[in-house]
């Protein structure tokens, strides 16, 4: 994704950078520029969806791809439920209309979609994500339903309360790897907002 004004993790892993607009009610207002992310489509529920769509990406990234390029991991690793949608989130995975999950890696600063080397794998689709403006919401600790859903009502009444509309579904951002203890996780929630809300 962006690397970050926030930091970067404790293994210096890339992160996709962003402007902080507003910090209220416990959410974020970031902007966003136009980045460059490594996408596959799979079904499943959200665990599995997850686990397959990084293992796929993560051959494209590890030298699965023309030339046998290795490119640096980036954080974080998101995650959409709703209906199929236009590019709007980092290394992200949203969820289809019959239950697919979009699941999208963040290249590297510095790569271009000329320059990245293709990818040998089919599934593994290179794409732009456009600039956009999120709201957020960060939080610890598990990768569970509820804690998503209880940090998702969070920003959803902050939003609410600061008149904020969103485009599209949540994406869930995940900085860390899953063998890092749960209370050491970053995890974020990201929801596009509407161009009046610029």
């Amino acid at each position: 994704m962006l690397l970050s004004i926030v930091g970067t993790t404790a293994m210096a892993t890339e992160q996709t950078s962003f402007v902080l607009v507003s910090r209220a009610d416990g959410i974020e207002v970031r902007d966003y520029p136009a980045y460059l992310v490594a996408e596959t489509v799979v079904a499943g529920d959200q665990a599995k969806a997850g686990s397959t769509a990084f293992g796929v990406l993560a051959g494209y990234i590890f030298g699965g791809n023309g030339g046998s390029r290795k490119i640096a991991m980036t954080a974080p690793v998101t995650q959409v439920r709703g209906e199929a949608l236009a590019m709007t989130s980092p290394v992200t995975q949203l969820a289809g209309d019959a239950g697919t999950w979009r699941v999208q890696f963040t290249m590297p600063a510095g790569w271009t979609l000329e320059t990245l080397p293709r990818p040998n794998d089919a599934r593994v689709k290179l794409l732009e994500v456009p600039a956009r403006r999120v709201a957020a919401v960060r939080y610890s600790g598990t990768w569970s339903q509820a804690n998503y859903d209880e940090h998702l009502a969070v920003l959803t009444a902050a939003m609410a309360k600061q008149g904020l509309v969103g485009v599209g579904a949540p994406v869930w951002a995940r900085y860390d790897a899953p063998w890092t203890p749960w209370f050491l996780r970053t995890n974020e929630i990201l929801v596009e907002l509407t161009p009046s809300d610029r």
